[in-house]
């Protein structure tokens, strides 16, 4: 699957780690950036790159990542077709629904809650989730780009 990622500097770090797992599980991935630890950059500048990346690619998938993954996802969520879910911390449950019911194409991880592991653990079960397509689900996921 074709994975498009990125982040800001909250996230840089957790932003590689995530990058190689996503590669040795045989995903391609297009790093939108940071390509490099800048404190000052701005996360609307990586983000709305891959919002918009995935909106025009229906195959593919996004992470995003920044301190708490809410100013990420606001971010991304102003693209038409993009349908980013946050997650940082607690039940897993949250990233399968996000998937199970929203079809979402975007994860948005905040870094500053969430360890390795649990992030990880997170990207891997939201692959793995698939839409159910019941008709509510589809109906209302329509109604959020008219």
């Amino acid at each position: 699957m074709k994975i498009f990622i990125g982040g800001d500097h909250a996230g840089f770090e957790l932003k590689g780690k995530v990058v190689e797992f996503l590669k040795n599980a045989g995903h391609e991935v297009v790093d939108k950036g940071p390509l490099s630890f800048d404190p000052a950059d701005d996360y609307p500048d990586f983000i709305k790159s891959v919002a918009e990346a995935v909106a025009q690619d229906a195959g593919a998938k996004g992470v995003v990542i920044g301190k708490s993954g809410q100013g990420e996802a606001v971010c991304a969520n102003r693209v038409k077709g993009a349908r980013a879910a946050v997650y940082y911390g607690g039940s897993m449950e949250i990233v399968r629904l996000s998937r199970e019911h929203n079809d979402a194409n975007i994860l948005s991880l905040g870094a500053g809650f969430l360890g390795e592991r649990e992030a990880l653990e997170a990207v891997e079960t939201w692959l793995a989730t698939p839409f159910s397509g019941e008709e509510r689900h589809t109906r209302r996921i329509e109604k959020l780009d008219i």
